[in-house]
């Protein structure tokens, strides 16, 4: 109001309230997708380097059917185009990276919609997903064509057994651990190289696209738990470089909107990570364990939330 006369000033730059939590940040998402694909980008190079066409194929497939299924259910439900804002790109590339080279096409296009569509939009789009669309889609091919899902391949196309399914087995031989560094093994396209995802997992921290206390507390207590459960010593590397769980651990474990934001709560889900991933390898019926571990941890994070939330100032019981 304006005190001479009463009548009402119309201000330019209007004030937005909102409901907390407040977070500043010139960041958009936008921005974030990006930064995660430029840290995709060795494994994506690792991974064609390695499996060649084929990899490039399920790259190609699973990007570009994400986009389609994102755009197709965005417009029937009426809701805002989001494809600009990459995070069906990054969907698309975690996905191929989950994948044997040899998946048919049609399945990659079957694991896109149920990522877009199912575990993503069904639940709201973006940010409230209950879990890791790419890891929900790797979960329901690997129920729905398990053994497509585990013909694994060398580089050289020939079918190999991941080192830890040598390990899970008890026979064969296993690689030369610096073979398993830079990605000359079995197992799927993008998992192989540690070192390529490391270099990717490290751009993401310095970044600070995530904290670097869920892959690190992730990595080491599966380490820690696979000692006690008897895991003899000398095969403990192979249980960190193999197995997807570098993998896992930077790109999907520390997905914004299925992981706890609070520190403590970041530092249980990454022991609840660890925990599972070394239960399933020993005590379970699959060699790996990852993805399980994630999914099982995602839906326990609304909980985690829950009991570690900071109390309001001024709060009483």
């Amino acid at each position: 109001m304006d005190p001479a006369n009463n009548d009402t000033v119309v201000l330019d730059d209007m004030l937005i309230v909102s409901l907390s939590p407040h977070i500043r940040s010139d960041e958009s998402v936008q921005r974030t997708m990006l930064d995660v694909i430029i840290a995709l980008v060795p494994a994506m190079i690792g991974s064609v380097y390695f499996f060649g066409f084929d990899a490039i194929r399920l790259l190609l497939v699973t990007v570009v059917a994400a986009l389609i299924f994102e755009y197709g259910i965005q417009k029937l439900f009426k809701k805002p185009v989001r494809i600009m804002d990459l995070s069906a790109v990054v969907t698309g590339v975690l996905l191929a990276l989950n994948l044997p080279a040899g998946t048919p096409w049609w399945v990659a296009v079957f694991g896109a919609a149920f990522a877009i569509i199912i575990v993503k939009e069904f639940f709201g789009g973006i940010g409230q997903n209950f879990m890791n669309p790419a890891l929900g889609a790797r979960a329901a091919l690997v129920a729905s064509w398990p053994g497509i899902m585990t013909a694994y391949t060398n580089p050289d196309g020939i079918s190999a057994a991941t080192p830890l399914g040598i390990l899970k087995a008890g026979e064969g031989s296993l690689p030369a651990i610096q073979r398993m560094i830079f990605g000359d093994i079995g197992g799927v396209i993008g998992e192989t190289s540690a070192i390529l995802l490391l270099i990717g997992g490290l751009y993401l921290i310095i970044r600070n696209v995530i904290d670097w206390k869920i892959p690190v507390i992730y990595i080491a207590t599966t380490t820690v738990v696979l000692m006690l459960l008897g895991v003899d010593s000398s095969n403990l590397i192979y249980h960190v470089l193999g197995g997807g769980l570098i993998l896992g651990a930077f790109f999907m474990a520390t997905d914004y909107a299925s992981s706890p934001v609070t520190p403590k709560g970041k530092i249980i889900f990454a022991i609840g990570c660890g925990l599972l991933t070394a239960l399933i390898r020993v005590k379970g019926g699959l060699p790996e364990g990852v993805s399980y571990s994630i999914l099982i941890m995602n839906v326990a994070t609304p909980l985690i939330e829950k009991f570690t939330r900071p109390k309001v100032f001024g709060e009483v019981k």
